[in-house]
């Protein structure tokens, strides 16, 4: 597989020789599709019955009990089983699981999806707390928004307020629990990305964008209130330089994220931090949380 030059010489400058060596070979793997069972309208073993019913083996996930591994088929299969029209399970990869679980939604709290669309950890996180937060979920496009209610309501969500906004336009005036902020990125964690346009200026563009949310979500986080920041860019200008930059102006702090059993991590520059490699079952991933 082929990445470009100026994109290598970044990953060697970052993480040097060997580490480089194994992300290109990451990148090179075919994922195995994972799922998440939404526990809003089905449970574990109602799923695994099925799944064996239609001849698909599958594999349990260390750190998260609501996830699955898919083994010998791929997402297409999955689509056309009734669990998946119904919208008890979630096709999302493992990576995108990590930042729901690390801001640890809770019932009753009032929590911001920054970038919602298409739903992913907006549904994880209903799920999470059994429909019993207040989410508001933020989308810009009207596409994509449109996308995210969907997903909304074939899964049972009912604690989310969707709006059609750009998040960095978001009022002062909001206050909140906890955020979260899966911030539009390079994609530099996931080999798809090389065909669509990754060039030195679309790092740039979007370091700038994350500096731009970030500083919106920790103005309109209550004091003492927690959120996570995360990326699927393994890249320390969108991640740790972008944290570097914002968080010292509001008095924010890393909470360090504990070894996840099973999760591949690379160098970070910043303690606490988890950067997620790209293997087989994981896409290249940032996480970080942050308490105001």
């Amino acid at each position: 597989m082929q990445i470009p030059e100026f994109f290598k010489q970044m990953l060697l400058t970052q993480y040097g020789e060997n580490t480089t060596n194994k992300i290109i070979e990451g990148y090179s793997k075919q994922r195995l599709v994972t799922l998440r069972i939404n526990t809003i309208k089905a449970d574990k073993e109602k799923i695994k019955n099925k799944l064996q019913e239609a001849e698909i083996q599958y594999e349990d996930i260390l750190w998260y009990d609501d996830a699955l591994i898919i083994k010998n088929v791929r997402e297409d299969e999955i689509k056309k089983l009734d669990i998946y029209e119904n919208g008890e399970i979630y096709l999302q990869s493992l990576s995108s699981m990590l930042p729901p679980i690390i801001l640890e939604p809770k019932a009753g709290e009032n929590i911001l999806d920054m970038a919602a669309a298409p739903g992913g950890k907006t549904t994880q996180m209903a799920a999470i707390t059994q429909n019993k937060a207040y989410i508001t979920a933020c989308e810009k496009n009207k596409i994509r928004a449109e996308r995210l209610k969907y997903n909304l309501q074939k899964q049972g969500v009912g604690c989310v307020n969707v709006m059609l906004e750009d998040a960095r336009k978001l009022s002062d005036f909001f206050s909140f629990d906890k955020v979260l902020l899966d911030a539009p990125c390079s994609g530099s964690g996931t080999m798809s990305v090389f065909d669509n346009g990754f060039s030195k200026e679309l790092i740039y563009r979007s370091s700038k964008t994350q500096e731009e949310l970030l500083s919106k979500a920790l103005k309109i986080l209550k004091p003492g209130g927690e959120m996570v920041y995360s990326t699927c860019s393994i890249l320390e200008q969108e991640n740790e330089g972008v944290l570097r930059k914002v968080l010292h102006k509001f008095g924010a702090e890393i909470i360090p994220i504990e070894n996840i059993e099973g999760v591949p991590v690379l160098h970070t520059s910043i303690d606490g931090v988890m950067c997620v490699a790209p293997t087989d079952l994981y896409e290249g991933f940032f996480v970080a949380r942050i308490k105001k």
